[in-house]
């Protein structure tokens, strides 16, 4: 057996393709650079959509939130951190009206 065909195992695979050329393709395949560009743009463009979204659930959230809360006058909006730390606080407040009742 050839030194070469020893260090790669057997030198060839079942489907008949040298195992050392089988390796090489897949993700080590050569890519142009406006290929690289355009895979670039599309995951950037993949990524700011799925954050648009991540925030437009998240800014629904707060507003069910705080609609549900009680606010002072009732045309105020509150900051995302004060609906959190307001919900946080009026929640504790029930729990201790429950437990003195």
């Amino acid at each position: 057996m050839p030194a070469e065909a020893a260090s790669n195992g057997g030198g060839v695979d079942p489907s008949g393709v040298p195992r050392e050329r089988r390796r090489r393709r897949g993700r080590a395949r050569a890519r142009t650079e406006a290929l690289l560009h355009t895979l670039k743009r599309s995951r950037r463009v993949k990524a700011n959509d799925r954050e648009r979204n991540r925030m437009h659930h998240l800014n629904a959230a707060l507003d069910e939130l705080r609609s549900v809360l009680p606010t002072f006058p009732d045309d105020t909006k509150l900051t995302k951190i004060e609906t959190l730390r307001f919900a946080y606080n009026y929640i504790w407040a029930l729990s201790e009206t429950l437990r003195l009742a």
